[in-house]
């Protein structure tokens, strides 16, 4: 049986052409469904259901044997134990420093200010931050990050940004672009190396897709 790890949304909606080239169609709409192990139309393959943040986790510690992730989860995550052999080319978006409309972050930057910056990608922030030379408080939060400067959290946010209306509704600006993020597909080394067989075609199959 090989196992793929998959979270709901925009990351299973544009795996589902990549997983069609590899002969693989899921029986069941997880949006609809509420089971978290869907079956497909081939006996040896099952798709599970977790947030996009624990799919490395689940394909580091074999509980699933290919998945899908953001580049933002896996620099988190740090890719320990596991196989990244493809760029997916899908989800795609930017990891983006951004402000309030009216805060020079030029001159806080320049100026050598301690900033604060709420973020869910802390291990991105401080990378980013201790590059530039620039002290900052990092404040994890999980949600609603355009909030933050709005009511005085933090100076900052660094966050994913796609069309950058959110940021344009709430009165912010993006002010720095630290990376372009795409998803990426993740295998485990052991699983790789024992279901070879299984695997290879499928990993094939959705480099074919991609180009």
């Amino acid at each position: 049986m090989i196992t793929i790890a998959l979270s709901k949304g925009r990351i299973f909606e544009e795996t589902l052409p990549l997983l069609a080239a590899a002969g693989i169609t899921p029986l069941e709409d997880p949006e609809s469904s509420r089971k978290l192990i869907l079956p497909t139309n081939r006996s040896d393959v099952r798709l599970i259901i977790v947030r996009a943040s624990d799919v490395p986790t689940y394909v580091q510690y074999g509980a699933a044997d290919l998945g899908v992730a953001g580049k933002d989860v896996l620099d988190e995550h740090g890719g320990a134990g596991l196989y990244q052999p493809l760029d997916l080319n899908i989800a795609r978006c930017r990891m983006m420093v951004a402000v309030h409309d009216d805060f020079d972050y030029a001159s806080a930057v320049r100026q050598g200010a301690r900033l604060r910056v709420a973020t869910k990608y802390v291990q991105t922030a401080r990378e980013h931050f201790a590059g530039k030379g620039v002290h900052v408080d990092l404040i994890k939060l999980y949600g609603s990050m355009e909030l933050a400067p709005l009511v005085g959290l933090s100076d900052a946010i660094v966050d994913l940004v796609s069309s950058g209306n959110t940021l344009k509704a709430n009165h912010l600006k993006a002010v720095e672009h630290i990376a372009d993020i795409s998803s990426r597909l993740v295998v485990n080394q052991a699983a790789l190396k024992l279901k070879l067989d299984a695997i290879q075609p499928m990993l094939d199959a959705f480099a074919g897709a991609v180009k």
